[in-house]
């Protein structure tokens, strides 16, 4: 978890995932760092299993590709060190996803009605015991996963763009009034 708990490293797994391979001096000019950054976080990246090496190449104009589609991690622990690490790790996922929600807001303009009518936030409150809350994260992630398999460009459709999907459920603290 300590591996990604660093938003270039997420920059560059997103990056991954939406342009496939990729080289450490292309990351570089994407995500405007050092080749010899990009390489050590690549490295870094696949000493913990995100990132694997294609086997072509040499240096830094070696390839890369992602290790696997998704990562799931249980951050609730009660070892404080693993527990210290899913909270950094959650931080940087949600600094990321507020930062391409700022992003959007900030340039929306420029993109077609359709999309700015489709897009959407949701905000509620609901009363929920914490299987059923449990059940809710499951039927998020069944949706999305529905949309996986569209990493691939031929499996797109037509007009598809890339659109970040962000849901977070958590129980609040009661009111004065117990509530």
């Amino acid at each position: 978890m300590r591996a990604l708990a660093h938003p270039l490293r997420v920059e560059l797994l997103e990056l991954m995932r939406r342009d496939g391979e990729i080289t450490a001096t292309r990351a570089a000019e994407v995500l405007d760092e050092s080749p010899g950054n990009m390489s050590w976080h690549l490295q870094t990246l696949a000493k913990y299993g995100f990132v694997e090496e294609t086997g072509e190449g040499r240096g830094r104009s070696r390839p890369w590709r992602l290790a696997s589609e998704s990562q799931s991690f249980e951050t609730g622990m009660a070892d404080p060190e693993v527990a210290a690490a899913g909270e950094a790790l959650e931080r940087t996922f949600v600094d990321r996803g507020f930062d391409q929600l700022r992003e959007w807001w900030s340039q929306r303009l420029a993109y077609p009605a359709k999309w700015r009518r489709a897009a959407f936030m949701s905000n509620s409150v609901a009363y929920l015991a914490a299987a059923e809350l449990a059940g809710m994260a499951e039927e998020i992630n069944a949706i999305y996963t529905r949309y996986r398999d569209r990493a691939a460009n031929e499996e797109r459709p037509a007009g598809a763009l890339p659109v970040h999907l962000y849901a977070h459920g958590h129980p609040l603290p009661p009111t004065p009034s117990g509530n």
